[in-house]
């Protein structure tokens, strides 16, 4: 299961740069591919907002 991005994403781009696989696009509220997600976590851990979870 893919981790994904709440509503309480501030776009700061902290974890765009932790993802290996590249699986976060950037927008408003970024979003995380679920194809592309290897479920790593370290978006997750990098978020300073506490946006990024399992669902």
């Amino acid at each position: 299961m893919a981790y994904v991005i709440s509503d309480s994403c501030i776009a700061c781009g902290t974890c765009i740069d932790e993802c290996p696989v590249s699986a976060i696009s950037e927008g408003d509220i970024y979003s995380i591919d679920a194809d592309a997600c290897v479920e790593c976590g370290s978006c997750a851990d990098a978020c300073p907002n506490g946006a990024i979870s399992l669902p």
